[in-house]
């Protein structure tokens, strides 16, 4: 071990000497030594921080250093000042999911892996982090697994005849074991669905849905779209009667990679695939799902296509720009109301963008207030109209649509009830004079703002043109999320377990407000974009689900630590960490150690932090300082005040020798390894580090170095 210069004391010696020697020089030039630089030796003295460890007396005490992943891999300055002081390291963002988890779901390892073999050949341990934390989260990939199902109906004619069905009859369709027809069982409110449901066997044709003869033109490629869910985990498969192969293999869900089968679940999810192979003008479906017993699937009938990518479309929307993605040629007047596009992601089902008009008070005619757009021929006279759209607004209302003359005359489509949450609107109308030129809307009757996409109309004799919304239940949610949670622990476990052997499992689970209960982000409308709560949709076991997945993916000694902040500033929220590991370790986990953060003050509670290490300690668990750094709260540090940082820096290092057994002191990992700049993502300009900004070593250094001694 290096010995210790007791700080103060040698640097008073230091700055006493130098300022006696302009009496003790001999030569006119000799010069006094600046007390800062006096100082910043006596620093300089001190050995690397691991140097004041007792390995022998303790292999297992890790003292970490948190680093910037890109910064350390680059093997500049930083990552040879962490190799020197520190034996572990943990990456301050890198690892979490929202550095990790792509707009796609999928994960990029590439820089996770490349500090992992950094570090491997430093010889330096890495410690995971964070597993299961709310922060730092891919939420906007998270939210959108959770978001409404849009489907939007091909704009060709159906080649599929769904008369039958529509009927609540199967007709020729042909059937083998249970199938029926069932209202209310589809995608949309008030549809119906083919409900299949599988015997005790695991032969897929037990099980099967035939289709009429489907009219085709050979050696063109014809698209097929259903929607499929299942009461729980299923397996489908189409074959064919009719192709010149009626038993393919297909990329049926778009994954990348062919097979003979597909997976189903509790939500609906869309099978979209193309055949051209046929022998004939017609051609047979076969839907085969007995792979799995005991199954009920439901296959949604209005949503079921067979049609030419490459024909006529079937309808033609006479407003051009009814989706508002591209901008409106919609104009609009009347008692200072406001119009136009909104923002990318408010139109309809979370997505796009959507028209808006906002009133500012209800006038006396509906028509005081309007929107106006001209159509580009005038419309038949004696033509029957369908207009549907999406609409909300911000409070409840009326608006009329109406197809107009240049003269004011109109077909009105009556009046549309607006509420807070979009709902679709489908309306007819006839067109009774040669010169309807334009179609508008009145919104004298809504006060506040009106939102409106997917604007289509049509000459009612033409189908398609329909949208379909269909919102996931609580348990489809619950499923998705608990999905997605398991496939991002085992993942990054198994990328890197070879490398690392400890795990902050479970990071910050505690609420500062109600330290006893879970944080939450249920009934906040102001959370930041990273933020994604597990536990609202996973519950209370979330952190049993996430040992569990630790334990079978990680390797079979590695320590798993549940990990939270404030823990020193109130006790309380300890006590509520404490007695969470406890509920856990009732449900047949094992948590192996407890991480305190410590993000604290020159001012920090003394007593508090005592008596938070003995709370730790007396768990039996091991315990890991494990974000420490201490704040000044001033850009423009004294002497006095840095001094005071050094006091706690070695304070924090003491006391956790002395109250947490050596069994179980894992080790401190310091956060504030040097100040913060101005552009920093944490702490912005704060000189919270055991070194400067410029890398130069400040009192904290030896404070801590003093703290450790002993160890």
């Amino acid at each position: 071990m290096k010995p210790i210069y007791k700080y103060l004391l040698f640097l008073a010696i230091s700055i006493g000497a130098a300022s006696c020697v302009d009496q003790m020089a001999t030569d006119e030039f000799q010069v006094e030594k600046p007390a800062t630089i006096a100082a910043q030796e006596v620093l300089n003295s001190y050995g690397v921080l691991k140097s004041y460890i007792d390995t022998l007396a303790y292999p297992d005490f890790k003292l970490g250093g948190a680093v910037d992943m890109a910064e350390y891999s680059s093997k500049g300055v930083m990552y040879r000042l962490i190799n020197s002081n520190f034996d572990e390291i943990t990456a301050g963002f890198g690892m979490k999911h929202g550095a990790v988890v792509q707009a796609n779901g999928n994960f990029d390892f590439s820089r996770v892996n490349s500090m992992l073999e950094t570090a491997s050949g430093a010889g330096v341990s890495v410690f995971g982090h964070t597993l299961a934390w709310h922060a730092n989260q891919n939420a906007a990939y998270l939210n959108s697994l959770l978001e409404p199902l849009v489907v939007n109906s091909p704009a060709f004619a159906n080649e599929l005849d769904l008369s039958s069905p529509m009927s609540g009859e199967l007709g020729e369709w042909e059937k083998t074991g249970d199938v029926t027809i069932k209202t209310d069982w589809g995608m949309g409110e008030g549809t119906a669905a083919f409900v299949l449901t599988s015997g005790a066997g695991s032969n897929p044709e037990s099980l099967q849905l035939k289709t009429p003869e489907i009219p085709v033109i050979k050696g063109k490629a014809y698209e097929i779209v259903l929607y499929i869910k299942s009461d729980v985990p299923g397996s489908g498969g189409i074959t064919f009667e009719g192709l010149s192969n009626n038993s393919p293999e297909i990329d049926w869900m778009n994954t990348g990679s062919d097979s003979s089968a597909f997976k189903t679940g509790i939500s609906w999810q869309e099978i979209r695939f193309r055949v051209s192979d046929f022998v004939g003008n017609s051609f047979k479906i076969k839907i085969n799902l007995g792979y799995v017993p005991d199954v009920s699937y439901s296959i949604d009938i209005n949503n079921l296509y067979v049609f030419d990518p490459t024909g006529e479309p079937a309808i033609s929307n006479l407003i051009s720009d009814g989706d508002f993605e591209s901008g409106t040629g919609w104009g609009g007047w009347g008692n200072g109301s406001t119009r136009g596009v909104t923002e990318e992601g408010m139109g309809f089902g979370g997505s796009g963008r959507s028209f808006y008009v906002t009133n500012p008070s209800i006038t006396g005619g509906f028509w005081e207030v309007q929107t106006s757009y001209e159509l580009a021929e005038p419309l038949k006279n004696g033509e029957e109209y369908k207009l549907s759209f999406w609409v909300k607004g911000d409070a409840e209302g009326i608006i009329r649509p109406e197809l107009q003359s240049p003269d004011y005359s109109s077909n009105g489509f009556g009046q549309v009830g607006v509420t807070k949450e979009w709902k679709q609107v489908s309306l007819i109308t006839v067109a009774t004079a040669p010169d309807r030129v334009r179609f508008v809307i009145s919104y004298g009757e809504f006060e506040g703002t009106v939102y409106l996409d997917n604007v289509v109309l049509s000459s009612a004799s033409l189908s398609g043109g329909t949208t379909t919304l269909v919102i996931k239940t609580a348990e489809e949610k619950t499923a998705i999320v608990s999905g997605e949670f398991g496939r991002w622990i085992a993942g990054m476990l198994a990328n890197s377990k070879a490398h690392i052997k400890a795990w902050d499992v479970v990071n910050e689970p505690m609420d500062d407000d109600n330290p006893s209960e879970l944080k939450t982000g249920v009934g906040k409308t102001d959370l930041p974009a990273d933020h994604f709560f597990w536990q609202d949709y996973l519950g209370k076991d979330y952190a049993v689900k996430a040992f569990e997945l630790a334990e079978q993916y990680g390797n079979p000694d590695d320590r798993l630590f549940i990990n939270d902040y404030n823990l020193e500033y109130s006790l309380a929220k300890c006590q509520g960490l404490i007695d969470y590991v406890s509920y856990l370790e009732t449900k047949g986990i094992t948590v192996d150690g407890i991480g305190t953060q410590m993000h604290i003050g020159i001012d920090s509670d003394k007593d508090n932090i005592v008596e938070m290490f003995k709370m730790l300690a007396a768990t039996g668990k091991l315990i890991k300082v494990s974000e420490l750094d201490v704040r000044v709260n001033t850009p423009n540090p004294t002497a006095e005040i840095l001094d005071l940082q050094r006091e706690m820096y070695q304070f924090v290092a003491e006391k956790y020798l002395e109250h947490v057994p050596a069994a179980q002191r894992y080790g401190i990992t310091v956060w504030g390894i040097k100040d913060s700049d101005m552009n920093s993502s944490w702490l912005p300009g704060e000189k919270q580090g055991l070194w400067d900004i410029n890398l130069n070593r400040k009192p904290a250094y030896a404070g801590f170095a003093e703290g450790l001694e002993g160890m």
